[in-house]
């Protein structure tokens, strides 16, 4: 999970539980309810600009894409750094080229989604 997606979660939480506590906390206050949901709609709103500005706090945020095989070789750093097994590649590589061996991986990429994406070598 990205910085980008725990954010996002931890929004939503608190957002439900400030409309919970308007609608049946002992407060009642449905005007501290809509602070509350403005403000962190409004922080998110500053973030994505402050992301499309800024480069740096962009890949901050939201992470980067980190190559993990190169012509069928892991990155054993990468991966470490990652917290990554080749089996996870190899199940990668099955679900979505059908791949079988290492070998036959290009690239792979871990994506700032979390995902990761194999490029084979070309069969022409």
């Amino acid at each position: 999970m990205t910085i980008a997606q725990f954010s996002d979660t931890v929004r939503l939480m608190i957002i439900g539980e400030a409309t919970q506590q308007a609608l049946v906390g002992e407060d009642f206050s449905l005007i501290n309810a809509i602070i509350v949901i403005v403000t962190l709609i409004a922080i998110d709103v500053g973030l994505s600009l402050v992301k499309l500005r800024f480069a740096r706090i962009d890949a901050l945020i939201e992470g980067t894409s980190t190559l993990i095989v190169e012509d069928g070789r892991p990155l054993k750093k990468r991966l470490s750094e990652a917290r990554l097994r080749e089996e996870d590649i190899l199940l990668a590589a099955r679900q979505s080229q059908g791949l079988e061996r290492m070998s036959q991986i290009k690239y792979a990429i871990l994506e700032k989604n979390g995902k990761i994406s194999i490029i084979p070598y070309s069969s022409g």
